[in-house]
């Protein structure tokens, strides 16, 4: 079965499951969500995506889509 089948099979299930169960699997997965959350950007790298976000807003830089973005980073589109 593929990833993305199991994972909707578990969002499904997570969602209408009883709260003994959802409490089961969290326990399960406890240290790895925790870990997953750990992630932070440094004080610099808020700065720099705070101001690239006002030029984006501000119509003032070049904007991709996720399509575009990942040709280009396959080197199937220039920028």
């Amino acid at each position: 079965m593929a990833t993305l089948s199991i994972r909707q099979k578990l969002i499904t299930y997570l969602a209408e499951a009883d709260d003994s169960k959802v409490k089961a699997v969290y326990t399960l997965l406890k240290n790895d969500i925790q870990a997953d959350n750990s992630f932070s950007l440094t004080d610099e790298q808020m700065r720099i995506l705070d101001e690239e976000h006002h030029l984006h807003i501000a119509g003032k830089s070049k904007s991709y889509s996720r399509e575009e973005a990942a040709q280009i980073i396959k080197g199937q589109r220039a920028l």
